[in-house]
């Protein structure tokens, strides 16, 4: 092996930059880790709507109640 420190011949400039690349590099592959919990969570329920029975689809709003229907009186 050799004994040379390649490190050491690098500039502080190039280190700096291999650095940052290397931050960058892994806060994307943490952001992709998260991306594909959320899709996975999604894709989880998708599924698990589809062993619900059909009935549960067609049942009526439950913000039914929260609606008012008020007669509106002649605008003149």
């Amino acid at each position: 092996m050799s004994k040379e420190q390649y490190f050491d011949d690098q500039s502080p400039v190039i280190r700096l930059r291999v650095w940052v690349f290397g931050q960058m590099v892994w806060g994307a592959f943490l952001a992709g880790v998260g991306l594909a919990v959320v899709g996975a969570v999604l894709l989880v329920i998708w599924v698990a709507s589809f062993l619900l029975p059909e009935q549960s689809k067609q049942a009526p709003s439950p913000y039914g109640a929260l609606e008012i229907n008020q007669p509106v009186q002649g605008v003149a």
